[in-house]
C-alpha cells in the first residue's frame, strides 16, 4: 500500500471511529431524555442517532474493506466497499424518516403533550455541540480523502443539527407557550428532511456503483494534458471511472506509424508520468495505435 493510501486509509478509519464513539454517547443521553420527555420529535431525534451509531459501523467496515489493496480476485481494488457502505446508510436514513413520520402522526392525531422540556433541551444542545466537533473533523477528512462512504456520514449528521434543534423549539413551544402541537408537526418536518437527505446522498454513491463517467471538466482536463505531448497525433475513446478513492481513465492515443516499439513505450512512460503529476493516483491503461485520427 503507497504512502498515499495507508494515510487515507488512517483519516477515514478515525473519522468512522469518531463517529461511533459520539454515537454512542448520545444514544444513552436522548434515551434518557426520550424517557423523561415522552416528546416525539426526541424520539425522532433518538431513532436518528441509533441508526446513526448502525450507519457508522457500516462506514467502518466500508472504508476498512475500501482500504484492503487490489488482490488477484479485486484487480481494481475494493474502493466500491464504500459506496455501498453509503448505500445501506441511505437505507436506514429512508427507514428512519418513514417511521418518525408514522410516529408524528399518530401522536398529532392523539393530541399527546411533551413533560420535562429543560431536561430534553439540555441534552439536545449537548448533542448539537458533540455534533458541530464531528462535522468539522469529517469536513477535514473529505477534504483530503474525497471518501464517499465519510461525506454520506457527513450529510447523515448534519441533518442531526437540525433534528436537535428541531427538538429544542418543539420542547420550547409546547411547554411554555401551549402549542401541544409543536411536537409531532416537528417530527414531521424533521422525517421530511431525513428523506430529502437520503435522497441527495443517494447519487454520488449510485455513480460509484454504475461506473459514472468524471464530470466534463475532469475529462477536458484530463485531456488538455494529453494535448501538451507534442508526439501525439490524437487520443480517442477515453472512458474513466471511480471507486472509491480510485480513479481509473483507460484510451488510445494515435502515434507515428514509423516509430519503434521502444519508442512508444517511452511515449507512454512520458505521458503517464505528466498525468501522475496533474492527476496524482489515477491507475492509466493507454492503447497506443499507428495512424493519423483527430482528438476526441
Amino acid at each position: 500500500m503507497s504512502a498515499l493510501d495507508s494515510s487515507r486509509a488512517r483519516l477515514t478509519r478515525g473519522a468512522a471511529l469518531a463517529s461511533i464513539t459520539m454515537a454512542l454517547l448520545l444514544v444513552g443521553l436522548k434515551l434518557w431524555a426520550a424517557w423523561k420527555t415522552g416528546s416525539t420529535a426526541m424520539l425522532g431525534s433518538l431513532a436518528d442517532t441509533a441508526l446513526d451509531l448502525v450507519a457508522s459501523l457500516a462506514t467502518l467496515t466500508g472504508v476498512w474493506i475500501a482500504a484492503i489493496p487490489a488482490d488477484e480476485d479485486h484487480r481494481f481494488g475494493h474502493g466500491k466497499a464504500e459506496a455501498l457502505a453509503a448505500m445501506f446508510q441511505i437505507v436506514l436514513i429512508a427507514l428512519s424518516a418513514f417511521w418518525l413520520a408514522f410516529r408524528a402522526v399518530e401522536q398529532l392525531l392523539g393530541g399527546g403533550r411533551t413533560d420535562a422540556a429543560e431536561e430534553g433541551i439540555a441534552v439536545s444542545l449537548i448533542a448539537i455541540g458533540a455534533t458541530l466537533a464531528l462535522l468539522a473533523w469529517q469536513r477535514h477528512v473529505i477534504r483530503k480523502t474525497g471518501s464517499v462512504a465519510i461525506r454520506t456520514d457527513h450529510v447523515h449528521y448534519q441533518s442531526d443539527l437540525l433534528l436537535n434543534l428541531g427538538v429544542i423549539a418543539a420542547l420550547a413551544l409546547d411547554q411554555y407557550l401551549g402549542f401541544g402541537m409543536a411536537d409531532p408537526v416537528f417530527g414531521i418536518a424533521i422525517a421530511v428532511w431525513l428523506a430529502w437527505g437520503a435522497w441527495r446522498a443517494s447519487s454520488e454513491a449510485i455513480d460509484h456503483l454504475m461506473d459514472r463517467e468524471w464530470p466534463d471538466e475532469r475529462r477536458e482536463a484530463f485531456l488538455a494534458v494529453l494535448a501538451r505531448h507534442p508526439e501525439l497525433r490524437g487520443v480517442h475513446d477515453l472512458r474513466t471511472r471511480t471507486s472509491g478513492a480510485h480513479h481509473f481513465a483507460q484510451f488510445n492515443v494515435t502515434v507515428d506509424p514509423a516509430i519503434s516499439i521502444a519508442e512508444a513505450h517511452r511515449m507512454m512512460d512520458e505521458i503517464e508520468a505528466q498525468l501522475e503529476q496533474e492527476f496524482p493516483g489515477v491507475e492509466v491503461l493507454i492503447h497506443p495505435e499507428p495512424g493519423d485520427q483527430s482528438a476526441g
